[in-house]
Formats: C-alpha cells, sequence, structure tokens
C-alpha cells in the first residue's frame, strides 16, 4: 500500500494541506511507493515561522547541550542503520552495502559536528593599545535551510543540518521528492534524542517551497546541492535577497590512467567509481583519461568486467547486485538518450547498457556502457550523464591530460592512478579542482576536512562540513574593549594605538 507523507514541523508529522500530490517510486520495480503532498506558500512560511520563533531559545543553549543532543542522536542512528538504509534503496535504487555505505559517511558528519564546543573558539589578543584588549566569537548566522538531491537522501542532509544545529541555527530541510523517507526518519530521531520542537523541520515540496525559502525574509542561509544550473539559479537568488549560500553543482570528473599505473588496481577502482550507485553520485567519475600507453590495456581489461556487471534490485539477491536502477523512468530514457548522441557523435561504444538483459525488465534498469575515443567536443564528455556511462578519452602525455581536465567547465573531483611521485605532485599541484585523489578514486574528504569543487560545480566561497562549514553557519563578531582606571582629561579623537 502506498504511504502518504506531509512534512515535519515544530516536532511532529504534519499532513500535507496542499492540492499538489507527488507520486514517488520504487525503482526497481516501476510501482508507486507513496503520494507526497508538496508545500504550498503558506505552509512553507508556517515552517519558517517556527525556525525563526524557536532561534532565540535554541542558539543561546550551551555549545555542550547541543553536541550531547547529537551525540545521542548519533546513538539513534546506528540503531536503525538498517532500517534507514532499506529506505534509501527502496526509494533511489542504489544496492543496500551502497545504502549502508552513505549512511556511514554521513555519521562520519555529526560525529564531527559533536565537537563544537571546541570548534566555536575564537581568539583573544591581549594589550592590542593600552590596556585594551580584543577578541572575537562565532555567533549561529540564524535560521538555516538545505535543498539536497535524490542522489544522497541520507548523507548530503548530513553534511548540513549537523553542523547547522551544533552552531545555533534551527534548520528548514527541502530534500528531494523522489525519495523523502530517509529525511523524515532522521527528523524523527532528532527528535527522540531530544532537540527542541520547531528546531529542525523537514518541508517536502518543489520550486514553489524553494521560492519561498529563497524570498523569505527570516532565512538568513542557504545550503544547496544539484544541478549546475540550478545552483546558479539558486545562488544568485539568494544574493538578491541578501542571504548567504553555498551551492554545490555538477561535475565531469575525470581519472587519468598514466602508464606506470597498477592496472589492475586502477580499473577495479574505475569500476567501483563509474558505475556505483548507476552513476548517480556528483563524485563517480565519468571520463577514464588514458595517457598513451596505458589505453589498450585499460581498454582490454575494463571490456569484459562491464559486460560482467549484476544489474539487478538492490535488496533481496545473493550474491548482491553491484548496481542497481536509476532513480525515474524519465531518467533511464535520459540516459540511453545520452549513449544514442555518444554513438551518433562518433565514439566508439564498445559496451551498449540498452542491450543489457536488465533493460527490458520492469523497473529502471539499464546496463553499463562503456565509449572509446571520446573527444573533448562531443555532448558525452561535455555534459553531466549522471548515469552508468563511462567515456575513454585518449591524450598522449601527461600535459595532455592536465590541459583536457583543466579546459572542463566543472571542477568537482579527479584522481590520477600513477607509481610516479612526481607526477602525483605535479598533478595535484596545478590541476583547477577542488578534490583530488592519488591512486583514490573517488576522494570525498572526512567531515573533518571540507567538501566542494571549483569553477561551476560551486557557487559560494565556503565549501560544506569541516571547519568551512563551521565558518557558513555561523559569523564571526569582534570586540575591543578597556576597562578604565582614571581615564585622563580631554576629549579623544584619535584610533587606539599602541601609544
Amino acid at each position: 500500500m502506498a504511504k502518504k507523507v506531509g512534512h515535519w514541523i515544530n516536532g511532529k508529522h504534519v499532513d500535507g494541506q496542499s492540492d499538489t500530490i507527488s507520486p514517488w517510486y520504487n525503482p526497481a520495480t516501476g510501482d508507486v511507493t507513496g503520494h507526497l503532498s508538496l508545500a504550498n506558500r503558506s505552509e512553507t512560511e508556517h515552517a519558517i515561522d517556527v525556525a525563526s520563533d524557536s532561534l532565540q531559545e535554541w542558539s543561546a543553549t550551551p555549545p555542550l547541550a547541543r553536541a550531547r543532543i547529537l551525540f545521542r542522536f548519533i546513538q539513534k542512528l546506528e540503531q536503525h542503520k538498517d532500517e534507514i538504509a532499506r529506505l534509501i534503496t527502496e526509494e533511489h535504487g542504489k544496492v543496500f552495502s551502497d545504502a549502508k555505505g552513505e549512511l556511514v559517511r554521513g555519521i562520519e558528519v555529526v560525529e564531527f559536528a559533536t565537537g563544537i564546543p571546541h570548534l566555536l573558539k575564537g581568539e583573544f589578543s591581549n594589550n592590542v593599545g593600552k590596556n585594551i584588549d580584543s577578541w572575537s566569537v562565532r555567533q549561529p548566522l540564524g535560521v538555516c535551510a538545505g535543498i539536497t538531491p535524490f542522489n544522497f537522501p541520507a548523507m548530503v542532509p548530513m553534511w548540513m543540518f549537523p553542523i547547522a544545529l551544533a552552531c545555533g541555527n534551527t534548520f528548514i530541510l527541502k530534500p528531494s521528492e523522489r525519495d523523502p523517507s530517509a529525511s523524515m526518519m532522521m527528523a524523527e530521531l532528532l527528535s527522540e534524542s531530544g532537540l527542541p520542537d520547531g528546531v529542525f523541520n523537514v518541508v517536502n515540496g518543489d520550486r514553489n517551497a524553494v521560492d519561498t525559502i529563497l524570498e523569505s525574509p527570516k532565512v538568513d542561509g542557504i545550503s544547496f546541492v544539484g544541478s549546475t544550473p540550478i545552483a546558479e539559479s539558486v545562488y544568485l537568488n539568494a544574493a538578491k535577497y541578501g542571504k548567504r549560500c553555498q551551492a554545490l553543482g555538477g561535475a565531469k570528473n575525470h581519472m587519468v590512467i598514466m602508464p606506470d599505473a597498477d592496472m589492475d588496481m586502477a580499473v577495479k577502482s574505475l569500476m567501483g567509481a563509474a558505475y556505483g550507485s548507476a552513476g548517480e553520485r556528483c563524485m563517480a567519475i565519468s571520463v577514464a583519461v588514458a595517457v598513451g600507453a596505458a589505453a589498450e590495456p585499460l581498454i582490454q581489461k575494463l571490456v569484459p568486467l562491464v559486460n560482467k556487471l549484476r544489474v539487478g534490485p538492490g535488496l533481496g539477491a545473493e550474491p548482491e547486485n553491484e548496481m542497481g536502477p536509476l532513480v525515474t523512468g524519465a531518467h533511464k530514457d535520459r540516459v540511453a538518450g545520452y549513449i544514442e548522441r555518444g554513438a551518433k557523435e562518433g565514439a566508439k561504444l564498445l559496451v551498449d547498457g540498452r542491450k543489457s538483459p536488465c533493460f527490458e525488465e520492469e523497473g529502471f534498469f539499464i546496463g553499463g556502457s562503456l565509449f572509446d575515443h571520446v573527444t573533448a567536443d562531443m555532448d558525452i564528455y561535455k555534459d553531466e550523464i549522471f548515469g552508468p556511462v563511462l567515456c575513454v578519452v585518449r591524450v598522449p602525455d601527461f600535459q595532455s591530460a592536465v590541459a583536457l581536465v583543466n579546459g572542463h567547465e566543472y571542477g568537482n573531483g579527479t584522481a590520477i592512478f600513477t607509481r610516479n611521485g612526481n607526477y602525483a605532485r605535479q598533478y595535484s599541484e596545478q590541476i583547477e579542482v577542488g578534490m583530488v585523489g592519488i591512486n583514490v578514486p573517488i576522494p570525498v574528504p572526512m567531515a573533518f576536512y571540507s567538501f566542494g569543487g571549483w569553477k561551476r560545480s560551486l557557487f559560494g566561497s565556503l565549501h560544506v562540513h569541516g571547519m568551512e562549514g563551521v565558518k557558513f553557519y555561523t559569523r564571526t563578531k569582534t570586540m575591543t574593549g578597556r576597562w578604565p582606571e582614571g581615564y585622563g582629561s580631554g576629549n579623544e579623537f584619535s584610533m587606539p594605538t599602541l601609544g
């Protein structure tokens, strides 16, 4: 039986009042999983009002008390890990082990956020002038909102709200309409962990809800993850309405394979990075850059592995499938369209995912596809396909590889596979990309570092989680003071100095 989902506002489930209802699906079967009530403007404004009304008391709560709530939240997440992962698999489609891995990476951010009493410590300078001291503190930004995508329904929200809450902000989460259940369950677990009502709210909605959040004068900061066109629009509109914004956009991530690389290691890494989660990752490797003599052995090892990919439902298979379905039928059609386009553009289609037996099954399945002899002017190279399609580009030497990667409009993540420390160091120094892996295919940083790309993969100056996340969700205030002991005579018109 399909379930109905509304919102989480002021510490409880709230039925949606809107007439706009959106279905979401089990991608493995194509069946409707539930019906989502998409928030109208008044419902979204109500959630914002609740968050605003809760701000003063929550921001005055000692950081250690906020951290203790997050410690309890971690315990709840661990207790319900399999249940949340099952929801992710049923609604997104990724295999169960991948869903559990997503949750682990999200929990790492909560663990980082529990250190907030230390992370919020300011600075103090004694005697910056005669009997004058200066010190700084970090104070909450205010009411914050997170707008998150379908591909990581637990991890990406946890990039945002744990640090925002730990810093003393209240929060409104607008998750993807395609897989809302993980967000709703996390809201329940936060409440069970002792988070006061109204501090964390979930509004399920579409662009109407996003526009309401952007336009509200009560919202102070917005975190966004999604496609580049929407990220740019959110960022520009947030600036228009005077809000702080970090908007993470699209990607076209390259893995450079040097001739001296451990080819077995590179290929195994590439298989998981390109086809894991059906390629629906902003850090997926979608371009393999084969340098010189690396091309032929790379292709020879890749083709049989791509042909043998186990594609099927993310739950119940023994052994577990390696790749599940795409998230919707429309997205399946879009990916299939890119495969057709790539063949017409002149790339050599070595493995066609449309010919996989899974393509004709119920659900939104497509096999892995592999192109060789892809060039930089082709759409399959330039565009973010967001599916299990790997493009191999051949270049003659190291500097050509660097120029290719740096010439792309996106700069999210990249990797180089080599045994040569000089190449690895040069690549790390020269590449215009925000996250770099050396013999690591998906260089997603641990939570105590910050995640984010360069160029058109990020709009805004601060990345998510790590210390940049703390800086995003706080404002620095600097005080300068003295306690007079006989002030002297006459008025003082000069700036305080050492004299």
